[in-house]
This record gives structure tokens, C-alpha cells and sequence, in this order.
């Protein structure tokens, strides 16, 4: 056969080949079919393929197949699946509208969709709750509450009763890191941990990670609670809102461009401190807010978002003391598709969290507070079916304000005085990617480098050795090092400078359809440190920079875990176990002084920490009867070693349980629907008391009782539980009504379970006796809330 009889024929084979490979891409957005509000982490499924992938956090979705005919279904918790034939023949661009309704649509067909877990998915240690669920929940005078709601699942705690803040696997309130449509907010709570400052009705979706966290996130070590903004509705006018019985709230949300554009605005506040000034009384203790998001879509390839929020706290006593503090953010982002495989966001991120405070007894105004400026530009590249890629830069510039004092007039005898300011800027690039290798196994790595600077304008003390904490060795006590000098830096220049690699991997390994088994490790770095000798989060706390002496805090975790659904997913089952080891973990020496204290290395010592435990959560998923059991056993212990053979450390250098150790943590969450008028939940909570350190014995020092105390967090607090519960009606709606309404009828605590908040101990006056003072906060508390829709 001639030689050149080879090339058409290798030509004609080559086309044909490419031809029966030739590829085309699907993408488009999910969103609600209400108020085209799209949708994150909708579960999109190939029947043919058996390929599975969900929507990121802009409800984007991206698939490559081979030129043909698929079934296509689209799944989301608490919405109707649809299935849909697809006949792909060019790339295509197909937008989703899914809906809570049973309306019957041409050509797709409709079922019932329950919360399952995703099996083969390499994602573990993460937890994800509707805001449907949320409302459904009983909570202290009616106020839903986001924060209460995640207390609820396996490895989250909180300091107690009124307590702000949560702990996660062991982790301090300041490990937590919680964004809002992207930005930080450094304070969580209202009202000093009564309430969360998160708007229910303003809120679309949160998760939280808790291990095998990806790469895109950083900064913390516990835990990320990510919380994305409604974007409003795009196509009529709605408002909603609710009155309860110490605060009321009120959304609006509407097109501004029908189709392409929509805000969305909403408002709370509480006044309960009104019925204190109608029986004269001049104390209060209010809160309001502001949630507001605008979204404009340019094109099918651009989309903008402005959204912001804004929310203050004011505590007052006789007019004499005045306690005003809270968060600001503002965030503007702009998403663009490159091509049917690249997605891409940019942020650009303003945070403030201000804290103030005026005692006209004394005479003086005390502001401080940090302030935050962040960019950020992430993507999203969807290179096959089996490899999709994230990626991206981001930058912090932190301004922290320690805490400015001025006097209220010119009879006061307080001087002005300026803490010295501190700055910082933070530094990342990260790459994750999610890598389908087989049928069966499925792996996430991801690799993150940050950076950290400390930056001047500023004054820092030397000290002799470069220890500003010494030991006296003749008390076996720390004290406070005098400085022997101080260095004086201009303004941007290098105090400190730390660089980390962070990596992350995790990996599912499915047994078959319905169960697999997952297991991850994640390495994360903290450069701030929340400065604070309480075990919950207070306003008069102050975030402080890693510097020479304030060292980044490094983790390392792994995780392993077992998950199941059951019953053709009518139940489902996840058990985690897992180990974290942190190191520079400070803690504080006795006697340590916080407040306005410009040199705060000079009252803390660098050690370590780790925390290990087993979690279960098993849910019910579908039916009239829902929800769900979690339960951890769990240790959470810190040492700080002696620096020196003569030094004792903390505690004699032995391992202590951290101030937020709760072995036992039992939560029940329960929900029934009797019918369309009247629903039904409960909610049943019981942890371990809180750690504390009790006095053993004393002893008389001319004439002063002086208390001999235990080893540090030897003891713990009684048991603390409750049982809440709530009846939901909500009345038939009239054909002719625009609006719909509902009573929520709840009660906290109803077999009034006085739990201590703390216990203090003292003498009494008449009979000489020591005596210990219990402290609870909450007994039986009854609510009733009025929610109305139109």
C-alpha cells in the first residue's frame, strides 16, 4: 500500500475521533423561582454520567459532557427536585428556577427532596442549617438567633448562659472566624451575649466549617462561620417583619430594575428600655441594626453586589456611665465569568468593630476599637468534570485602636491620652482543588502561603534577655519585667514579620450509594489574639497583632469520620473523631492586668494547647416529625511549660483544661407539623459545667482571710440544661388577603432550671461562715412574636 494513502486515512480516523469526543459546557445559576434569589450549594446530578456537583456561593454552576442527551436533576434542601432531559449540542447557557411549591411544569418532573449527606463529596467537619430550620427553633423571648442555633450541633458550645461568643472543638471564642457576605465581624452578639447581631430574615445561607477547612479561608483556628445576605427580590415588592416582646423587626426587598436588579433592607430593634423609662427608671440597655444588600446584574457574564451592615449596642446606668459599642461593615463585589469554565469574584471589604465607653462620675471618654480593610479576588476554574480548581489573592490592612481617653469637661482630672495605635497587614494566596480519581474515591487538597506583618508607627520596651515576663524564684510567682530600653519605629516600618504554609487535604473514600468514609487534615494560622481574661467575649475586650513577643498561633488537625444515609435517605448519620494540637497559645499569669495596658506581653506566657473528641449527629430528615440528636465527648487542655529548669509554668507545668472544656454536650432538636395551621418544636440542651477554679482552704494574714486556691480549672460548675419549647400558628389565609401572618408561641426553660452563670464565695457577715453565691441568669421565660408577610 503506498505510504501516502496513510494520510487521509489518519485524517479521516483523527476527525472522526475528535468528533465522537466533542465536548460542550453547560452553566448557568439555580435560583428560588419566588424571588429569582439564587441559590448556594444546590445539588446538581448526571444520571448518565453519575457525575454530581452544587453551586458556589453566587449559585454558578459549570459541567462539560460529551455531545448527547443527559437527565439532569436539580436537588435542594427544602425545595421540590426537578428532573430534566437536556439535549447538548453546543455550549449552553441553562438558568434553574427550583420552588417550594407543588406547581407541575412542562417537560420536568417534580419530587419531594430531603436533607441527605453527601457521601462522596470530600468535604467533612462542616454543618449546614436553613434558616426555615433556624426559625423553627425555641429561643430566649422569641428572638431567633443564629448563633443559639449552631450551639445545637456536635462540637459547639458556649460559655454559658448569656454568654456571648461560641467555642467550637475545643476552641476559644476568639478562633472563630465569622464573616458576613464576606467581611469579618469581631463581635458577634447583642446585648452582651443575649442575642446574636444577625437579622434572621436578612440572612440566605450559613455553614460552618470545623475541620477540613479549604484553602480559601485563613486567619483562625476553630472554625469559619460563613453567613451570605438575601440579594432581594427581583421581581415585585415584598415585606416582612415581626413584633416580639423586647425587640421587632421589619425587611423590605424589591426589584430595581425587574429582572436584573433588587435591594433589599432590613431593620431591628429592641425597647425593652422603654418600659424602664416609664417607671422612671434611668437605666437601659438597648440594640438596633441595619442589614441592607443591592445586586445588579450588567450581563449575563457581570454581576455586582453592594451590601452592608450596620449595628450598635448602648448600655446605660444613671446617665452616668454609658456603654456604646458594635460592628459596621460595607462590601462591594463584582463577579464576572471569563468563560463557561472560569468564574470570578472580587471584594473589596470594609470592617469596623468600634467599642465606647463615658463615665461622667470620673469625667472621662474611652473609645477603641479595630478597623479593617480587606481585598480580595477569588476563582473558580472548572477544568474537567473530575478537577475543578479555586484560587485567589487576599490582603487585610488592620488599624487597631487600643484605646483612646478624653476628658468630659474641664473640671475632670483626667488627662487626654492616645494609646499608641498598631497596624498590620496580612497577606495570602492560596489554591484549592477537588479531584474526582474514581468511581468510588474522591480527594480535596489545597496548599495556602500567608503572610504577616507588623507595622509601625509605634514604641515597643526591650527587655533583659528578651523575656518582658520574669519568674521570681523566691515566691515561685511571675511578675511583670521592667524594660531596660525602648526602639522606636517609623510609620510602615517592620516590626515583626512571619510568612506560614498552610496545607490542607482531605479525602471520601464511598462504601456504596449510601454511606463512605472521609478523613481530612488542615494546618491553620492566627495572627490576632482577642486579649481577654474571660472565657466568653465581653465589648471591653482588645484585639492585639502578633509581634516580637506575641507569637502567630499554628494548628494542626485531623479528622476521621463515617457517614450514612438510611432508609432511602429518610435518616441520615455522621460520626467524626478528631485531634487538634495548637502551639503559642497564650495564657495569662496571675494577678494580670488587661485593661489600657500598653504592654500586654509583659502579663502573658506563650504554651500550648490540643483538644480531641468524638461527635455524632444523626438526623431525621423527612415526614411530619424531623430533626435531630447530636452528642460530643470531647477534651480541651492547655500547658505552659517553665522556660527555664528553675521555672514552674502555669499550674506546675502540668497539662489544665482550657476555661471552654465541656466534656459531655447532648443536644435534641424535635419539630412536628400537625397540620397547616399549627406546628410544633422542641429543643432539649445539657452540657458539662463550665470549668472554674474553687478555693480549697484559707488562711489569716494579719487579719485578712487570704484564700488558698486548687489547681487551675480543677473544678467545674453544676450541670448545665434546659428544655425549650414553641407552637407555631398560623392561620388560614383569606383568598381576597395580600398578607400572611403567624403567632409563635414559646416558652425557654420550662421547667425553670436555675443554671449557675458563676459562683462566687464569701464570709458571712453574721455568722463567719464561708458561704458560696450561686449566679443564674435565666429561670422559666415565656414569649410570645407576631410575624406578618405581604
Amino acid at each position: 500500500m503506498p505510504k501516502n494513502i496513510f494520510t487521509p486515512i489518519f485524517l479521516i480516523l483523527l476527525t472522526f475521533q475528535l468528533h465522537s469526543q466533542q465536548k460542550y459546557t453547560i452553566n448557568g445559576l439555580v435560583s428560588d423561582g419566588r424571588n429569582k434569589e439564587t441559590l448556594i450549594g444546590v445539588s446538581l446530578y448526571i444520571e448518565e454520567t453519575k457525575t454530581g456537583l452544587t453551586t458556589n456561593e453566587y449559585g454558578f454552576y459549570s459541567i462539560t459532557l460529551p455531545k448527547g442527551n443527559y437527565t439532569l436533576s436539580v436537588s435542594y434542601v427544602g425545595y421540590k427536585t426537578i428532573t430534566e432531559t437536556i439535549e447538548l449540542t453546543q455550549d449552553t447557557r441553562k438558568n434553574f428556577l427550583i420552588t417550594e411549591s407543588s406547581q407541575q411544569l412542562d417537560e420536568v418532573v417534580i419530587v419531594q427532596n430531603s436533607k441527605r449527606v453527601d457521601v462522596r463529596k470530600p468535604e467533612m467537619s462542616v454543618n449546614k442549617l436553613t434558616i426555615q430550620e433556624i426559625k423553627e427553633m425555641p429561643v430566649i423571648f422569641g428572638e431567633v438567633d443564629v448563633i443559639k442555633s449552631i450551639l445545637t450541633l456536635p462540637g459547639v458550645t458556649n460559655a454559658g448562659e448569656g454568654q456571648s461568643g461560641f467555642n467550637v472543638r475545643g476552641g476559644g471564642a476568639d478562633q472563630n472566624l465569622v464573616l458576613l457576605d464576606e467581611a469579618t465581624i469581631f463581635n458577634s452578639s447583642h446585648l452582651f451575649g443575649l442575642f446574636s447581631v444577625f437579622n434572621p430574615d436578612a440572612i440566605k445561607d450559613l455553614k460552618l466549617y470545623k475541620g477540613g477547612i479549604p484553602s480559601r479561608y485563613g486567619g483562625r483556628l476553630s472554625s469559619i462561620l460563613d453567613i451570605y445576605q438575601k440579594e432581594g427580590n427581583k421581581d415585585s415588592f415584598h415585606m416582612n417583619g415581626g413584633i416580639g416582646l423586647i425587640s421587632s423587626r421589619i425587611l423590605a426587598e424589591g426589584p430595581i430594575v425587574k429582572g436584573k436588579g433588587s435591594f433589599v433592607f432590613a431593620g431591628r430593634g429592641s425597647y425593652a428600655h422603654l418600659f424602664l423609662k416609664l417607671a422612671d427608671n434611668p437605666n437601659s440597655a438597648y440594640f438596633y441594626d441595619l442589614n441592607t444588600k443591592l445586586s445588579y446584574s450588567i450581563n449575563e457574564k457581570n454581576n455586582i453586589y453592594l451590601s452592608g451592615y450596620f449595628g450598635r449596642d448602648v448600655f446605660q446606668l444613671n446617665n452616668s456611665f454609658v456603654n456604646t459599642y458594635g460592628n459596621a461593615v460595607l462590601n462591594f463585589r463584582w463577579n464576572h465569568l471569563f468563560s463557561d469554565k472560569l468564574f470570578s469574584n472580587m471584594s473589596m471589604i470594609y470592617s469596623d468593630y468600634y467599642y465606647g465607653l463615658k463615665l461622667d462620675i470620673i469625667g472621662f471618654n474611652w473609645d477603641s476599637g479595630i478597623k479593617n480593610y480587606n481585598f480580595k479576588y477569588d476563582f473558580k476554574h472548572y477544568l474537567t468534570n473530575k478537577l475543578k480548581l479555586t484560587y485567589g489573592i487576599q490582603t487585610h490592612y488592620y488599624d487597631f485602636n487600643p484605646g483612646k481617653i478624653e476628658p468630659t469637661s474641664e473640671e475632670s482630672g483626667i488627662n487626654a491620652d492616645q494609646l499608641e495605635k498598631k497596624y498590620a497587614l496580612e497577606n495570602a494566596v492560596y489554591l484549592d482543588a477537588e479531584h474526582q480519581i474514581s468511581k468510588n474515591l474522591a480527594l480535596s487538597y489545597g496548599l495556602r502561603f500567608s503572610s504577616f506583618l507588623r507595622l509601625g508607627q509605634q514604641t515597643m520596651n526591650t527587655y533583659a534577655n528578651n523575656q518582658p515576663v520574669t519568674f521570681n524564684s523566691q515566691f515561685l510567682i511571675y511578675e511583670s519585667a521592667e524594660p531596660t530600653g525602648t526602639v522606636s519605629y517609623g510609620k510602615n516600618e517592620t516590626i515583626a514579620n512571619f510568612e506560614n504554609l498552610e496545607p490542607r487535604f482531605a479525602i471520601a473514600y464511598t462504601l456504596n450509594e449510601d454511606q463512605s468514609v472521609k478523613a481530612s487534615y488542615n494546618r491553620m494560622s492566627q495572627y490576632l489574639h482577642l486579649i481577654s481574661n474571660t472565657q466568653s467575649p465581653t465589648p471591653l475586650d482588645v484585639w492585639a497583632p502578633s509581634d516580637q513577643y506575641l507569637k502567630p498561633q499554628i494548628l494542626d488537625q485531623v479528622a476521621l469520620g463515617y457517614f450514612r444515609n438510611i432508609s432511602d435517605d429518610l435518616y441520615s448519620l455522621e460520626v467524626e473523631t478528631f485531634f487538634k494540637k495548637i502551639k503559642n497559645r497564650v495564657d495569662y499569669i496571675d494577678g494580670a492586668n488587661l485593661i489600657a495596658n500598653e504592654a500586654i506581653e509583659r502579663v502573658v506566657l506563650n504554651g500550648k494547647a490540643r483538644a480531641y473528641g468524638l461527635e455524632v449527629l444523626f438526623r431525621k430528615n423527612s415526614g411530619r416529625f424531623k430533626g435531630w440528636v447530636s452528642y460530643t465527648l470531647s477534651r480541651s487542655e492547655q500547658q505552659v511549660d517553665g522556660r527555664t529548669p528553675e521555672e514552674i509554668g502555669i499550674n506546675n507545668g502540668r497539662w489544665y483544661r482550657t476555661g471552654f472544656d465541656k466534656m459531655h454536650n447532648l443536644a435534641v432538636v424535635a419539630n412536628y407539623k400537625l397540620n397547616e395551621k399549627w406546628r410544633f418544636s422542641s429543643n432539649f440542651t445539657l452540657q458539662t459545667g463550665q470549668p472554674v477554679t474553687f478555693p480549697t482552704g484559707q488562711y489569716e494574714y494579719q487579719g485578712i482571710t487570704v484564700p488558698i486556691f486548687s489547681s487551675r480549672n480543677e473544678n467545674n460548675l453544676p450541670l448545665y440544661h434546659h428544655l425549650d419549647v414553641s407552637a407555631t400558628l398560623t392561620p388560614r389565609k383569606n383568598k381576597g388577603r395580600k398578607w400572611q401572618s403567624e403567632w409563635v408561641f414559646g416558652i425557654y426553660n420550662i421547667y425553670n432550671r436555675m443554671n449557675s452563670a458563676s459562683i462566687t464565695f464569701r464570709q458571712n457577715q453574721e455568722t463567719g461562715n464561708n458561704e458560696a453565691i450561686r449566679l443564674s441568669i435565666f429561670g422559666i421565660v415565656p414569649s410570645a412574636t407576631y410575624n406578618i408577610k405581604f
